[in-house]
């Protein structure tokens, strides 16, 4: 309790020694409120003009557009072109375009004219409503709705140029490259070339070497085998022919009622195809269309035979057998004439397949090499060609963009509030300026009597003096002109009172003339 009571005293004390340095209150007081209300009264007039824009990224051809073409994405865009609007080179656009470059007069204004554009023009947004806000403050509010206008365009402009600037870089960059891959391709295409022209004979058209030698091996041994069953089938019409020189004609005709058969012109043919036929049907079903066709010939050239061995017979009795005789054996001599020649022919393609063969064992060593080298040309020729096709397709998507881009632009701005030559000022707030002055001249010249009080102090109190010197106080005496230091007293604390309360009453009326002032700019309006 003693201490809290030694607290309020103390806090008395204080005011006490400030209320007796009161002087430097209205010192202060004086000197700075009115220099300070002329200061705000004197401040120019500030206009405020802002623009409201809507920027929809929404398109119709973008779902369409799908996998077709380059689409990018235009928010990000939008972002970007916000965060790099007030670049310099923007700024210094934005100053140019609203003449307030020709209003300094050195490099140095200049340079504050640009700083302060960067500061004072606002791009302010609503979140991901892709509204956006534009203010600028002057003291020209016409020059205000030029920067604002400027500055819309600005962002307008750099919105859909960069977008079409982009398309014109990437289509640029994709024609050099396509051009230069379409080189690569042709000298590629050029080694691998001249490289199969070099070994055409190891390096086949289809398959690989090996498959190539394997290949002529299966044809050779092919043709062996048809040899030899040519072979056979001459050997077999040679006895054919000698049989029918020992007899009175050429079938060796015995008793018909014998089981001895007929030798006629279709049977080596009948024995040719029932060897294919054979052939045949190890490789394939008996529906494959070769299958059936060799068994169709077979069934006719059987039945032709039948034929002509019932007009023999029918014929035997009246002479005319020999005539058909002599001419079924000129026929066999046909057929032996033209297996020979069939097997010269057959013994040449034998002859010209050991002879590729041989050719292909002389340079079977080179071929892991040469093939190796043939890979890589092969390797190197697909790797170009796929990005020269790929190169391709991208230039088509972007000239597909390009157009859907010049038919329909994917960003869209709405301006929603244009840019207006404000009427009214935006500033300053003279109302805040003349409370702030008020309040920094009674508080500047507090604050001095208060520390003049704690250099210089006054004692007030006998309690003061005993915790000064330590020394107790046994009584006060009065001054002898008390009456006159009251007095004197009285007359300060009026003139105290006229004092700050004229600088009160002249806050009031500047307040209430700003106040004023509105209302009746209100009213106008209205």
């Amino acid at each position: 309790m003693q201490d809290l009571q030694q607290s309020i005293d103390l806090i008395f004390d204080y005011l006490k020694g400030v209320w007796i340095k009161k002087r430097y209150v209205l010192a202060c007081s004086w000197l700075i409120c009115p220099v300070g209300f002329f200061y705000v009264a004197s401040l120019p007039d500030v206009y405020s003009s802002e623009a409201r824009v809507f920027v929809d990224t929404r398109s119709v051809l973008q779902p369409l557009l799908r996998g077709l073409a380059i689409q990018s994405n235009p928010d990000q865009e939008i972002e970007m072109i916000v965060k790099t609007l007030f670049s310099r080179s923007n700024l210094e656009a934005i100053a140019r375009d609203s003449d307030l470059d020709i209003t300094t007069k050195n490099t140095a204004e200049y340079e504050s004219l640009i700083k302060s554009l960067g500061k004072e023009i606002r791009l302010q947004t609503a979140g991901r409503d892709n509204l956006y806000t534009i203010s600028y403050s002057h003291k020209n509010p016409q020059m205000a709705k030029t920067v604002v206008q400027t500055t819309l365009d600005l962002f307008v402009e750099d919105t859909l140029g960069n977008s079409r600037q982009d398309s014109d870089s990437a289509s640029q960059f994709l024609d050099e490259q396509i051009s230069e891959y379409e080189t690569r391709l042709n000298d590629a295409d050029q080694r691998l070339a001249d490289f199969k022209r070099k070994y055409a004979d190891i390096l086949p058209n289809q398959g690989s070497f090996y498959q190539n030698y394997n290949q002529l091996e299966k044809n050779l041994e092919q043709t062996k085998l048809t040899i030899r069953e040519t072979e056979q089938q001459m050997k077999t019409l040679t006895d054919q022919i000698k049989g029918s020189k020992t007899q009175s004609d050429s079938f060796s005709v015995r008793d018909p009622n014998s089981n001895t058969s007929l030798t006629t012109r279709f049977d080596s043919r009948i024995q040719t195809l029932e060897s294919k036929l054979d052939e045949l049907m190890l490789k394939y079903t008996k529906f494959h269309p070769d299958v059936i066709e060799t068994t169709d010939l077979l069934n006719n050239l059987k039945e032709q035979r039948s034929q002509e061995l019932e007009d023999y017979y029918a014929n035997l009795g009246d002479g005319e057998g020999t005539e058909l005789v002599g001419s079924i054996s000129s026929e066999l001599r046909l057929e032996a004439n033209r297996l020979e020649s069939l097997i010269a022919s057959l013994k040449v393609r034998q002859t010209d397949y050991e002879s590729k063969i041989e050719v292909l064992k002389q340079k079977i060593d080179l071929v892991p090499q040469i093939e190796a080298e043939a890979t890589a040309l092969n390797r190197n020729y697909g790797t170009t060609k796929t990005k020269y096709e790929e190169l391709l397709s991208r230039r088509e998507s972007a000239e597909l963009s390009q157009k859907a881009d010049v038919s329909s632009d994917d960003v869209k701005f709405k301006v929603l509030t244009p840019p207006l030559a404000p009427t009214k000022p935006s500033g300053p707030n003279r109302l805040i300026g003349y409370t702030l002055v008020l309040i920094l001249g009674f508080g500047s010249g507090l604050g001095i009597a208060f520390l003049v009080s704690q250099i210089n102090p006054i004692l007030t109190r006998g309690s003061q003096l005993t915790s000064m010197t330590s020394y107790p106080v046994l009584g006060n005496v009065s001054h002898l002109n008390l009456s006159q230091i009251e007095k004197t007293n009285r007359k300060l604390l009026v003139i105290f009172v006229i004092s700050s309360g004229f600088i009160v009453a002249f806050y009031c009326a500047l307040v209430a003339a700003d106040v004023m002032s509105i209302n009746l700019y209100t009213r106008f309006i209205a």
